[in-house]
């Protein structure tokens, strides 16, 4: 399941890198756009808690197509 998951503000490039290697990113105004496979619902709340933990606000999750 491929998922985007967008967050305030534009994160920097270590975070991005260190803190979501299994992410693509892409900075756009105000915001950092995340995409990548997401394994399964477990991996999916791993990841929203590693949000949580970096202080991050995610302003939108979605499923992409397949």
């Amino acid at each position: 399941m491929r998922y985007e998951i967008r967050v305030s503000g534009v994160l920097q490039e270590t975070t991005r890198r260190e803190g979501f290697p299994e992410l693509a990113s892409t900075a756009v105004p105000d915001q950092t756009v995340l995409v990548g496979e997401v394994v399964d619902e477990a991996h999916l709340y791993g990841l929203l808690n590693r949000f949580q933990a970096l202080g991050l606000t995610v302003t939108e999750l979605r499923r992409l197509p397949e």
